[in-house]
């Protein structure tokens, strides 16, 4: 049984289709929207060790208009000491099971701002932090991307939903999907 695929001819168009770097604003509008709906991430430290570095799911609590990522920490924790001996940080966001997914490398740094604490304070903190945003233990984790790529939908998850039940019946492929780089 054989299948039809596309000609060489028009499998460079379609790959041109389904790559869209983004820059400048509309790569942080695209960055903010998918943190944002994924709200959890998997936040990688020691990534340079060689030794299987640490993973563990963080909320981000801010994305900032420079496409900075904010996340709250306890001073007394392993990631504090490994991003202090190593800062750069691997990010994997998963917006939804069909779209919107963020592989992002940055540079960490620990903030102590109280101002920065109370902007972005909310009381389901208060599970990790008894004392409330005064908490001593409280530092705050500043991620600056170095490179962040994207893999999205274009229109969206229902749409791309009916386009897969449609490629199905009609045996074609109907690929929704749009990725690239973030340059911020």
């Amino acid at each position: 049984m054989s299948h039809t695929h596309h000609n060489a001819g028009s499998s460079e168009a379609d790959k041109k289709e389904h790559e869209k770097n983004l820059h400048g604003k509309e790569a942080i509008d695209k960055l903010k929207d998918i943190a944002k709906s994924a709200e959890n991430c998997f936040f990688c430290t020691s990534i340079k060790t060689g030794v299987p570095m640490s993973v563990r799911p963080m909320s981000v609590l801010q994305v900032d208009d420079e496409g900075s990522l904010w996340f709250m920490s306890g001073k007394d924790s392993h990631k504090k000491e490994e991003i202090e001996a190593d800062p750069f940080t691997h990010l994997f966001f998963q917006e939804n099971k069909n779209s919107g997914f963020l592989n992002i490398y940055g540079i960490t740094d620990i903030v102590e701002d109280q101002a920065k604490i109370d902007e972005l304070w909310n009381p389901l903190l208060n599970v990790w932090f008894p004392g409330g945003k005064e908490d001593p233990n409280i530092c705050l984790l500043k991620v600056t991307p170095t490179s962040v790529y994207y893999w999205d939908t274009k229109h969206g998850e229902l749409v791309s939903f009916a386009k897969m039940v449609t490629s199905l019946v009609i045996g074609k492929q109907m690929d929704d999907s749009v990725e690239g780089k973030l340059d911020i």
